[in-house]
């Protein structure tokens, strides 16, 4: 495909990269031949970004720039987001969809390291190393094996069964462990962990209780007094998912009475901008308690990957239309055909735009080759093989169609 001359020149596309990207994201777009690339170590406030958004065409991102509808309504040119992380919360997907702008992610490259570092914690907590460490660094030897465990034959609650909860799952069975695990949807289990169907049960019976949940109307503030009441004295709580799912005052308060013995969180309700920026939180300064700047999936393995996974998406979008993986833009897949010319069509789901699309183009005698619709509740989006001859003529009716909202010649 990178032979196939596009209608709209690589070197001109113009690609703006907030939050330090992975280099290997940049150096996949050169290679495919996108020089006009901006980089922003940070993130930008919704002010910035309105100025910096006019005439973009890509905008990658990660978890602390916010996509609001005022940023989209002066997004001129934006064919497509990346979000270069696993959640899509921090983007208005209701204003891309309505705009056409697809918005992709990478929902699964850094599940190895989000679940290498939990079982890392679980480790840590169960044998009390950050108590021992602290009294080290300031001079004193405690050294006891009081309160300490193994955690061969100990229960691993897992509450969301996805990626990273299953992968945890196996990487604990491993070690010993014994693992039930609780989702709100029936998941076939790895190894010999079990699915319990009630919450409390899990957190009853559970040593250790780990998150790995989206957030949305069903999981914030799931976890507070009444559930964390559930769980044996003890138990240890691991939130590594969404910082809006734990009720934090009502954890600080189980791990004062000794409730709970030890804690690792790495989201917050509230997160600062940028590193150095202050942070305060209810559970700073406890014994026995893990807080991590939101590094859960930082690696140098984990952003790689995901810089590779969606750049390749974007590239995709962009050369063929390919709209798989995106959460705004409908799914589909047309392979190239050989002498057509390429059109997408977005437009508003509304009755009778595709009968329209092709009566006009039937009227002119403009042969299609290739055609594939797919709407979602707000939109429809079609990619037309067009005979090249006629292309340009197609590409102007296509514009003047009920309900259009984008149209593009890709090739």
């Amino acid at each position: 495909m990178q032979n196939k001359q596009t209608s709209y020149p690589r070197s001109k596309i113009k690609i703006l990269l907030l939050e330090n990207i992975s280099d290997a994201a940049v150096e996949e777009l050169n290679a495919s031949g996108y020089a006009e690339i901006k980089r922003v170590s940070g993130a930008l406030g919704e002010a910035d970004l309105i100025k910096e958004i006019k005439g973009v065409h890509i905008l990658g991102i990660r978890s602390k720039t916010h996509i609001t509808e005022k940023v989209l309504e002066k997004a001129d040119k934006l064919l497509a987001i990346g979000a270069f992380c696993i959640g899509i919360n921090q983007v208005d997907l209701r204003a891309a969809t309505e705009k056409g702008i697809a918005v992709f992610n990478a929902p699964y490259s850094n599940t190895r390291s989000v679940a290498e570092l939990v079982i890392g914690l679980c480790v840590m907590l169960i044998r009390k190393i950050t108590d021992k460490n602290i009294a080290a660094h300031r001079g004193m030897w405690l050294k006891e094996a009081k309160g300490s465990f193994e955690l061969r034959g100990k229960t691993l609650g897992i509450i969301g069964y996805g990626n990273i909860g299953s992968q945890v799952s196996v990487m604990a069975e491993a070690l010993g462990m014994n693992v039930v695990y609780y989702d709100v949807l029936t998941k076939l289990p790895h190894g010999n962990a079990k699915q319990i169907r009630d919450l409390k049960d899990l957190l009853k019976q559970s040593n250790i209780v780990t998150l790995h949940v989206p957030s949305d109307a069903t999981t914030r503030n799931m976890i507070n007094e009444k559930t964390l009441g559930a769980m044996p004295k003890g138990s240890i709580f691991i939130n590594y998912s969404r910082g809006d799912v734990v009720d934090l005052e009502a954890l600080r308060n189980k791990l004062e009475t000794g409730a709970i013995s030890g804690a690792a969180i790495d989201v917050f309700p509230a997160e600062p901008e940028k590193n150095g920026d202050a942070f305060a939180c209810d559970l700073q300064n406890l014994p026995n308690v893990i807080l991590t700047p939101h590094i859960g999936g930082s690696t140098e393995e984990a952003q790689a990957n995901i810089g590779l996974d969606v750049t390749a998406k974007l590239i995709n979008y962009l050369e063929l239309g390919t709209s798989s993986g995106s959460h705004t833009v409908p799914e589909l897949n047309l392979p190239p055909q050989a002498a057509t010319h390429r059109i997408l069509h977005i437009h508003e789901n509304v009755p009778g735009v595709l009968s329209e699309v092709n009566s006009k183009l039937s009227g002119k005698g403009i042969n299609i080759l290739g055609q594939f619709l797919k709407t979602n509740d707000q939109i429809g989006y079609v990619i037309l093989d067009i005979d090249t001859e006629l292309s340009k003529e197609a590409f102007e009716i296509l514009r003047d169609v009920r309900g259009t909202i984008k149209t593009r010649m890709v090739y």
